[in-house]
């Protein structure tokens, strides 16, 4: 089997800027700075991350012909939902197909399935096209594996995910972790050849989610996709040098 993840990956290690909040958040993960795309890349690439996370739009307009291009590899989230509607049976449709995030510059797609919602079939359906289809282009198929609301506090769902995630045939999976560490440490197990990046989540307290990182590590997740925990603080390269510290620089390694 060929190795999609390479270009994603710093001796096994993934270090993603996730910056698809504004479909899924709205306006409220913004200020005046982090708002404009161009300012979310050169973070990307000051910060030295392994790849960069982005709808549709914003990479047709910012990414694709741009110097960036070269500069941080793509991963293009394929689907989305806003925070408007309720969230008792989520469902994130497709808005971009396999074929044009290739020709967007994408070396990787990205998929969110909610776990126990009615719509699951819909989303594993979804995702086992998308996986086929990005493998006979020769990229990564990354899937973001997140309870329903209602579930998050039921641990053993994490470790469902990791099985889901290999058994979907995902390269990557996105994991939240709920502090729970012989949980998340089965999940990683579970999902076998399937690798294990941490979901950052909302911004938390800087020492706090330093601590989380380090921790995931240790259990044996091969990296972070973060958005808010770097791109919402007041100086984002500061703790993106100890987050690099944590993930690409520690001289443990991971077999891909």
């Amino acid at each position: 089997m060929k190795n999609y993840l390479f270009p994603f990956l710093k001796n096994g290690k993934a270090f993603f800027l996730a910056y698809d909040h504004g479909f899924e958040h709205g306006a409220g993960d913004f200020n005046e700075k982090n708002l404009d795309p161009e300012y979310i890349l050169d973070l990307a690439v000051k910060g030295g991350f392994t790849g960069i996370v982005l709808q549709k739009g914003i990479a047709e307009k910012y990414y694709f012909n741009s110097s960036y291009q070269k500069k941080v590899p793509l991963i293009l989230k394929l689907n989305g939902k806003t925070n408007l509607l309720l969230e008792e049976e989520p469902y994130a449709a497709i808005n971009c197909s396999v074929e044009y995030a290739k020709k967007l510059g994408a070396q990787a797609v990205g998929y969110t399935i909610y776990l126990g919602s009615k719509f699951e079939a819909k989303m594993f359906e979804d995702f086992g096209q998308i996986q086929e289809k990005a493998h006979n282009l020769d990229m990564a198929a990354i899937l973001w594996t997140y309870p329903k609301q209602g579930f998050e506090n039921d641990h053993k769902i994490t470790e469902y995910a990791g099985r889901i995630g290999l058994e979907l045939g995902a390269d990557i999976i996105k994991l939240k972790y709920f502090g729970d560490k012989k949980n998340f440490k089965q999940a990683i197990k579970l999902a076998g050849k399937t690798k294990v990046v941490l979901s950052g989540g909302q911004k938390l307290d800087e020492e706090k989610f330093l601590a989380v990182v380090s921790e995931v590590m240790e259990l044996g997740a091969i990296g972070v996709a973060v958005g808010r925990n770097v791109w919402q603080r007041e100086n984002p390269l500061e703790i993106t040098e100890k987050l690099r510290k944590l993930v690409l620089d520690s001289p443990r390694t991971f077999r891909t």
